[in-house]
């Protein structure tokens, strides 16, 4: 298996900035593919994936309710979702309903906290927040793929400042 960065978001909610930050960060770390784990919101913020020239999808998120007539002009699913990504089978979600093991990569959001955990060999990922609701940060998440072998970077800063802080979680 060759190497894969996979860019991690959710619940933009209807801050654009944040989003729009968010995706850059990722895109400007190496990201070959961006999935977003729910609560957009605004269809500018399907655009703006769309405009980062990489391969995206998305998930529904419960604040979602206006997107809906979207389907089929953007990739965005009812949870849960699954793809595949080379052969790495993933499933996204909002809500955090359906957290059995059977895909190599587990997304939800929906909780604004990040979270990021192997159980077996499943890798579980919650990226945090984008728009920095529940607590002065705003995150995403990098899942890296080398050899089978998963290793995510959390990216987060307060809202104000331009410098992401960068934190190497150790998942085994």
């Amino acid at each position: 298996m060759q190497k894969l960065k996979i860019g991690v978001i959710s619940d933009s909610h209807r801050k654009t900035k944040l989003h729009q930050k968010a995706i850059v960060q990722l895109i400007s770390c190496g990201a070959e593919y961006l999935l977003h784990a729910g609560d957009l919101e605004i269809e500018e913020h399907l655009l703006m994936l769309k405009a980062s020239g990489v391969p995206y999808t998305c998930v529904y998120g419960n604040n979602d309710t206006l997107l809906i007539p979207l389907y089929g002009k953007y990739p965005i699913y009812q949870e849960p979702h699954y793809l595949t990504i080379h052969d790495i089978k993933i499933k996204m979600m909002h809500m955090p309903y359906y957290m059995s093991a059977d895909a190599d990569i587990v997304i939800s959001g929906h909780t604004h906290m990040f979270e990021a955990q192997m159980q077996g060999e499943t890798l579980f990922l919650n990226p945090g927040e984008v728009c920095a609701r529940e607590k002065n940060l705003t995150e995403c998440a990098m899942i890296k793929i080398d050899n089978g072998k998963f290793s995510v970077t959390h990216y987060f800063r307060e809202p104000h400042k331009e410098v992401w802080t960068v934190r190497n979680i150790n998942i085994l």
